[in-house]
């Protein structure tokens, strides 16, 4: 079993950063690619970026590519996702996700574990 416990969402003007960070316990992180999803209000679960077991793998949602950055610390067990230049579109629930494997896939139908998430909300 994995548990992922996200943080460092709140409240931010256009234009501005936040950093999110996720926490994991359970099995080894080492193993698994990581994970970032979000979900608006009324829309399906969305991805936004992925990094693989090593960090040598990441893939990103074109609405973000530029803006956001993700990386991992497995010494701390942890993943982040820097995210600047943030919009109001970008508001929504962030969720970290886990999978066991080398491929960092989009679909959140091929993550196992996920985290409760954090609310981001960006005003204009």
């Amino acid at each position: 079993q994995v548990q992922l416990v996200e943080s460092g969402g709140g409240l931010v003007q256009a234009g501005g950063s936040l950093r999110l960070s996720c926490a994991t316990s359970g099995r080894s992180f080492r193993n698994f690619t990581m994970a970032w999803f979000r979900q608006a209000p009324g829309k399906e679960r969305e991805f936004v970026a992925a990094i693989s077991w090593s960090g040598g793998g990441t893939n990103y949602a074109d609405s973000v590519k530029g803006r956001f950055t993700i990386s991992r610390d497995n010494a701390k067990n942890t993943v982040y996702v820097q995210m600047n230049s943030l919009k109001p579109e970008d508001t929504a629930v962030y969720y970290c996700a886990a999978r066991s494997g080398m491929a960092v896939p989009t679909s959140p139908d091929n993550y196992a574990f996920w985290g409760q998430g954090t609310q981001v909300t960006v005003s204009s």
